[in-house]
């Protein structure tokens, strides 16, 4: 049989996912038309953006979790999206975050070990014009992600 799973690893991150109605109307004992219904409307209202898949990131070969924190130059403070935006472009970036403090981003990163991280750092990062410093955080363990317990 043909491997195919990365593609659908692709896929499935970019929001290939469908909802199972007739498991949720199950679990919560109501119609699956009144499922169907709710759900469409909070697609429209755009309060669901997308469905994704859930993963077991070390079994994807994306284990390695950092979150690094990023300090913009005084340069960058007004546009700080425009800085944020480039970097979430990048298929390392997992999710990119503005927030207050000593930081002004925080960036989550996944490759499948230090070493590829390290030339994220070096090929991505380092090349960056408007950052000031960076600071890594290396996750050990993750316990929860996505709203979903790890084992």
């Amino acid at each position: 049989m043909k491997n195919i799973k990365p593609k659908l690893i692709q896929l499935f991150k970019e929001g290939y996912c469908t909802p199972q109605i007739a498991r949720i109307a199950k679990a919560i004992r109501e119609p699956s038309t009144t499922i169907h219904y709710n759900i469409k409307k909070l697609e429209k209202e755009g309060a669901i953006r997308t469905y994704k898949a859930v993963f077991d990131y070390q079994k994807i070969d994306e284990g390695f979790c950092a979150y690094l924190l990023i300090a913009l130059s005084p340069t960058e403070y007004t546009t700080p999206e425009r800085i944020a935006r480039r970097l979430a472009k990048h298929k390392e970036v997992e999710s990119v975050d503005l927030v207050t403090g000593d930081w002004e981003l925080i960036i989550k990163v996944r490759t499948e070990d230090q070493d590829e991280y390290y030339n994220f750092l070096r090929n991505v990062i380092s090349g960056q014009e408007g950052l000031q410093k960076t600071n890594s955080m290396i996750s050990l363990k993750q316990i929860k992600t996505e709203f979903v317990l790890q084992d």
